[in-house]
């Protein structure tokens, strides 16, 4: 057979397959409610089904069936056990004398919309209607990319979505707050924006099908802050450190003067460090001459603060010193005594029942002073 005779051939079985579903499905086919008597029409509840899954389409056959094809919108997919749909993922499932089956797998968007199976029986034409349903999971299509920002500025961060059903979208401040900040829009308006408020930003994006999420990291340049700083005692030859803290972003850069005379690494013997916020003057052998008001001063881009650190001598007990102190403290505590003593022995003397004659009275006076003599000579001799 020529190649002529086998387009010939086919092309008549499409023009008498289309005659045949042409007078099975008449152009401008109504859709009416169930149990239409006179069309014999009925309308099946919608078919939900999510993006990827795979649907299931099935009517009756009942009567005898002569003809009998399943459409979606102008498109046959079958006629009978013939496919006339050249989508792979559409394939029949059952067919014979009570049941009409197609699926579609991997469902897309575009399969959404009405599917109608229509028979032929030996009575009357019959068609079953069913609108499919296709939910699609939220998609972050476009979000903000990360900022850096300076503190005062006005920031807006975006987060676009899409999905079936629409998804609504909301913000929340993971770190450091974990606060869900109560935007419930597409645009997050910050106006002069804080030190506080930067951190990592969470839009997230919510339908009936599922949940996504995205994060943009916000920072937030400002000015050097300067801990105040602490005064320093040191003994002369002792190691003393001054220490200057510094919060800021960018980091801050530290400066250390004496009066008006800036003081490098290496000047003098002293050391400084500097790791983070944090910067470290170091004495290793302090003199007189090192005694005195510091300054140190923390910079960045955006401005600098400082603040001042004494560094005063303490004086270091001698021998002399201690035993100065140790006697003062001794005769304190020997004139508490004696004051005590003198204190009671009054009191016995002029208590009830008491004989005093001519002598008495000088001996309570003179008691007390002896014994104090006594005890003075004693830590006289000792030292």
């Amino acid at each position: 057979m020529g190649v002529c005779e086998r387009f010939a051939g086919s092309w008549r079985r499409f023009i008498v397959i289309s005659l045949r579903l042409l007078f099975l499905l008449p152009a401008g086919l109504p859709v009416r409610s169930q149990g239409d008597s006179q069309t014999d029409n009925k309308v099946m509840d919608n078919i939900t089904v999510r993006q990827g899954e795979t649907v299931f389409l099935s009517c009756s056959q009942g009567d005898v069936v002569t003809h009998t094809a399943w459409l979606n919108r102008s498109s046959i997919l079958y006629a009978g056990e013939d496919k006339w749909s050249v989508d792979p993922r559409v394939t029949l499932v059952t067919l014979n004398q009570e049941e009409f089956t197609i699926k579609i797998e991997n469902v897309e968007m575009t399969d959404e919309g009405q599917y109608i199976c229509a028979v032929q029986t030996s009575s009357k034409p019959r068609t079953t209607s069913v609108h499919v349903i296709v939910q699609v999971p939220p998609k972050i299509t476009e979000l903000s990319k990360d900022l850096v920002v300076n503190e005062g500025a006005n920031v807006t961060l975006k987060c676009l979505a899409s999905g079936k059903p629409e998804p609504s979208v909301s913000w929340r401040l993971l770190s450091p707050s974990d606060e869900n900040i109560g935007s419930d829009d597409e645009y997050l308006e910050i106006p002069s924006v804080s030190r506080q408020r930067a951190g990592t930003y969470e839009c997230t994006a919510v339908n009936e099908v599922d949940t996504v999420a995205q994060t943009v990291e916000l920072m937030v340049n400002y000015p050097p802050t300067v801990l105040e700083g602490r005064d320093v005692g040191v003994t002369l030859g002792q190691r003393g450190t001054l220490e200057c803290e510094a919060d800021a972003i960018p980091e801050a850069d530290f400066e250390w003067y004496r009066d008006d005379r800036r003081i490098f690494n290496g000047f003098d013997g002293i050391e400084i460090e500097d790791a983070g916020g944090l910067s470290k003057l170091t004495f290793f052998n302090v003199t007189e001459a090192d005694y005195g008001n510091y300054t140190c001063v923390a910079i960045n881009k955006l401005g600098s603060a400082n603040t001042s650190i004494l560094l005063y001598e303490v004086i270091q007990p001698t021998s002399s010193t201690l035993l100065q102190v140790e006697t003062t403290s001794v005769l304190q505590m020997t004139s508490s005594v004696l004051a005590k003593t003198a204190s009671e022995n009054i009191a016995i003397l002029e208590g009830p029942g008491a004989v005093q004659d001519g002598n008495s009275g000088s001996t309570a006076t003179y008691a007390p002073t002896c014994l104090l003599l006594i005890i003075t000579l004693q830590l006289l001799l000792k030292f």
